[in-house]
């Protein structure tokens, strides 16, 4: 008896995130910077600040991500001594 071999597909490539992390780590220049970045947003959204995206949707840590894309809001880093 032949056994039969199935062709390799490659999975579909599948985003919680949408706009992809890719594009939004391009923003931040850094994982950490984005992470830190969106946290603080959302935070802040939750807390009642007024969105800045037009059509926002009800989680916060998505709208702070469109923030990001769209660069509504940006990271400010402060050196210290």
């Amino acid at each position: 008896m032949k056994m039969r071999r199935r062709a390799k597909v490659a999975p579909p490539v599948l985003s919680m995130v949408n706009p992809a992390t890719d594009q939004l780590i391009k923003r931040t220049h850094s994982r950490y910077v984005l992470v830190m970045l969106a946290s603080k947003r959302a935070r802040a959204l939750q807390q009642g600040t007024e969105c800045k995206v037009a059509n926002h949707n009800n989680k916060y840590v998505t709208n702070a991500f469109e923030e990001i894309a769209e660069r509504k809001i940006k990271a400010r880093l402060t050196v210290e001594e």
